[in-house]
């Protein structure tokens, strides 16, 4: 990886302090070009002036400005990079599909859309902004969906032999509040460079046991994704954690930290903050069934909407949605069901496919809605409660052995994408 002159950046801060405005609107420098992109002065001023916000809004103690510069540099470096190589692959993120998800964002936050929207502006953000972040970050998931997610699979035997060996079910009802220090390791580094990193992360360790702020530290030193969030992974079960984790957050106590841990992307550094039990709970089960339009070069939005709007309207006619589905749907697997998914559980389809499912009464016709995927047509047959303890552990497995594949090759995916890439820093331009 790349490293910025912190100078440098204590240099800009002293030029971004010292103009006026209309100065510092006219000299709006490059501080980094990216392959074929640039990030300017002020995209880097403005995402720094959000990392603060959150960070201050968190109670997390500020790292030094040159610091968290470079910080929020490098993630603009990867956001762009993800950028390109999502427009390259042609990935897109419709209107329909962006407000659908900004209620499924709303609801999680307990509030109606209208609600939610005054919220964001409450706050002092402006709602267009969100909206466009949201955009972004879909698009990056689809990308690396598209990248690692269609490569990582998950076999029964996988589910069985995790369940049978790496996670009991009494592990399953614990829950980890972990943070994460990444000190990287590009790929094909020599062995003086592997010293010299494993010698950081054992300096920043034995600082962290003397006292050190854990949240302070992960802002001013992790190469991790979420660096600017504290190092803060967010509550989790063993499983889903990286598999290099398990053993040692198993024998840890709150307030311990544990590392370095070695790993092709570096070496990784653990505290636990907290940790706490789950009790199983009555989930509702949803039969249901659909009919998927894909877009493409030939099929357009509109056009896709139209097909389903018109087997919605045979099917009111009286026709058998099973039929059609088995003559229209792009969805293979389904289609030869009948566009039957069986029965699923909450979380196991995507968001939008799934607020809809849930909304929808037994026997009612959706809308056409759009996914990732394309356009559905939805149809609830039944729904039930039940407390499947085995079925949802295996589900559980299933899902979380697969988010802890992506996680681990996403990590890699991106040192890979920084380390190939052309960057050149160029904040000196801006004493210019």
């Amino acid at each position: 990886m790349r490293k910025i002159t912190t100078q440098i950046i204590g240099l800009l801060l002293l030029v971004i302090a010292s103009l006026p405005l209309s100065a510092a609107e006219y000299l709006d420098g490059i501080v980094a070009v990216v392959e074929d992109d640039i990030i300017l002065e002020s995209e880097l001023a403005q995402e720094v002036a959000a990392v603060n916000s959150k960070l201050k809004a968190n109670n997390v103690q500020l790292p030094p400005d040159n610091i968290l510069y470079k910080q929020v540099l490098e993630r603009l470096i990867i956001g762009a990079l993800q950028s390109q190589l999502a427009e390259k692959a042609g990935v897109k993120v419709t209107d329909e599909m962006l407000e659908s998800s900004m209620s499924v964002i709303a609801e999680q936050n307990g509030m109606d859309l209208s609600s939610f929207k005054q919220e964001i502006i409450a706050q002092g953000m402006s709602y267009e902004t969100f909206k466009e972040s949201v955009r972004k970050e879909i698009i990056i998931n689809q990308l690396r969906n598209h990248e690692i997610g269609s490569r990582v699979k998950v076999s029964e035997q996988e589910i069985d032999h995790y369940l049978e060996t790496e996670i009991s079910s009494e592990d399953l009802k614990v829950k980890y509040l972990l943070g994460h220090i990444l000190i990287a390791v590009p790929e094909g580094a020599s062995a003086t460079t592997i010293q010299t990193e494993e010698a950081e992360a054992l300096s920043v360790i034995k600082q962290l046991r003397k006292g050190s702020d854990f949240k302070q530290m992960a802002v001013s030193v992790s190469d991790g994704a979420n660096a600017l969030q504290g190092g803060e992974l967010g509550w989790r079960t063993l499983n889903q954690l990286p598999t290099l984790f398990v053993d040692v957050v198993k024998t840890m106590n709150k307030g311990d930290v544990a590392g370095p841990i070695r790993s092709p992307g570096g070496f990784h550094i653990l505290k636990l903050f907290d940790s706490t039990g789950i009790d199983s709970h009555i989930i509702t089960e949803t039969r249901v069934r659909h009919i998927l339009i894909k877009t493409n070069e030939l099929v357009n939005d509109k056009e896709a909407q139209k097909r389903l709007q018109d087997i919605a309207g045979r099917i009111a006619d009286g026709d058998d949605f099973a039929a059609l589905a088995k003559a229209n749907s792009d969805d293979t697997g389904s289609a030869l069901k009948g566009g039957e998914l069986g029965w699923v559980t909450p979380g196991l389809l995507v968001p939008p496919f799934e607020k809809t499912m849930t909304e929808l009464e037994i026997n009612e016709l959706s809308e056409p809605v759009q996914t990732q995927f394309g356009w559905h047509l939805i149809q609830v047959l039944e729904r039930r409660n039940k407390d499947n303890k085995e079925q949802q552990k295996r589900n559980q497995a299933r899902d979380d052995i697969r988010k802890r594949k992506i996680e681990e090759e996403t990590e890699l995916w991106l040192r890979r994408l920084r380390d190939e890439a052309y960057v050149d820093i160029r904040l000196e331009a801006l004493n210019e």
